[in-house]
């Protein structure tokens, strides 16, 4: 790297999903704001035909973070078993080649020498261990610290990961939080990480999905899904895990259908720990079954668009959270919101304005504020484009970019 611009190096192992997202408008932002970035990615890049104004360099020999399962796979109890054993017996082989992709970047790093290398979340341990590595050889680290606890049950293991993660901590000179109730929270369960050290940045945007080409059957969303011309939908859109709280959004949408008329979409990838078919018998039991739609898929970028199109009200039913990547993508489509109050997801809705917020696990507060909106559609225009204008001005990339440019020259 030879520049006399400040060369950002950012690592994302992730090949798709929210944090890739993520990195590729936050390395376009910082290119945009003048600093020299390369975007170290996995082989299977998701964004590679996008327009980039930085280097990607595809190097880390990974895996597909979302890989699609049929509906026997989730829904089988005898076929989840196999899959279990299945993903144990490839966890180990996983684990071998994440310890050898580690020992490339190492070394590719050692030659590049960027004045200051970035990374996103600590997925595994042996991210500590090469981390603090990097640290002691006298590289300037910083992180994105998208989530720092375990949302979907704790283990033993997770204490340890834990514990050796403060290592990995402390070596990085700076860490950006998506909100300020992250940031508190992070220095409550590592108190030996410096404070100062520790910064609190908006969630970006979404913009990069405006504009996107629709094919034909994209734009035919509506009519895949059953719904009539007229129909009012509550959209539940991200990735499906415990932590979400479909069950209360569920419930929530039975309790609202006795004020109104709506159609519930959930639009979303399983994880493993994802308990489909309890949904589904919830879903049965409360007779809403002909009004519920369940897309139990990666939703392609090309389709998002038309997904949020179809959205009366986009719902947040979170029982534990930093913050979110899919609120953001309902407020650059201008659509209103109604989230819970945990995490920094109060941060980033203004109630009675962009949306709503209502306390976790209440799915009666949850359906008279679904009842409010679909039941009053120019209160929901009226919170859409507020939704619109936080996304243009607040959460716009170029400040966030400026914010950590800001820290990064300090450094």
């Amino acid at each position: 790297m030879q520049s006399d611009k400040l060369q950002i190096c950012v690592i994302e192992p992730a090949n798709g999903g929210g944090l890739i997202h993520f990195a590729y408008q936050l390395c376009s932002a910082l290119a945009d704001a003048g600093a020299d970035v390369t975007l170290i990615v996995g082989t299977e890049y998701e964004l590679e035909s996008m327009p980039h104004n930085f280097k990607v360099k595809k190097m880390l020999r990974l895996w597909k973070g979302y890989e699609q399962r049929s509906e026997q796979d989730l829904s089988n109890r005898f076929r989840r078993m196999q899959m279990k054993l299945y993903w144990s017996a490839r966890r180990v082989v996983r684990g071998v080649r994440f310890v050898a992709t580690w020992v490339n970047l190492v070394r590719h790093l050692m030659r590049a020498r960027p004045h200051l290398i970035q990374f996103s979340r600590l997925d595994h341990t042996v991210d500590a261990f090469f981390i603090t590595y990097l640290g002691a050889r006298g590289f300037t680290l910083s992180q994105i610290c998208h989530e720092f606890e375990s949302r979907e049950g704790n283990s033993l293991l997770d204490g340890l990961a834990a514990h050796l993660s403060v290592r990995a901590y402390r070596s990085f000179s700076a860490i950006f939080h998506l909100a300020h109730e992250s940031r508190q929270r992070f220095l409550e369960l590592f108190p030996t990480v410096e404070p100062d050290k520790n910064h609190v940045i908006p969630h970006g945007n979404s913009s990069w999905l405006l504009g996107r080409q629709l094919s034909p059957q994209d734009a035919a969303l509506r009519q895949r899904y059953g719904l009539g011309a007229d129909d009012k939908v509550v959209l539940f859109f991200g990735l499906l895990a415990p932590s979400k709280g479909l069950e209360d959004l569920v419930e929530a949408f039975a309790l609202a259908l006795e004020q109104c008329e709506a159609r519930l979409v959930v639009a979303g990838y399983p994880t493993k720990q994802f308990d489909l078919p309890g949904v589904r018998e919830r879903i049965s039991a409360l007779g809403i079954g002909d009004k519920v739609t369940l897309d139990l898929r990666y939703i392609p970028i090309e389709e998002i668009g038309a997904l949020m199109d179809l959205a009366t009200v986009v719902v947040y039913p979170y029982r534990s959270s930093t913050q979110s990547g899919s609120l953001q993508v309902a407020y650059t489509f201008g659509k209103p919101v109604i989230a819970t109050q945990v995490g920094g997801l109060p941060e980033a809705v203004e109630d009675g304005q962009s949306g709503f917020l209502v306390p976790s696990h209440q799915p009666r507060e949850m359906a008279e504020k679904i009842a409010a909106l679909i039941n009053d559609p120019a209160l929901a225009g009226r919170m859409g484009q507020y939704a619109r204008h936080l996304s243009d001005t607040r959460f716009a990339w170029d400040n966030v970019a400026r914010q950590m440019l800001d820290v990064y020259r300090a450094l």
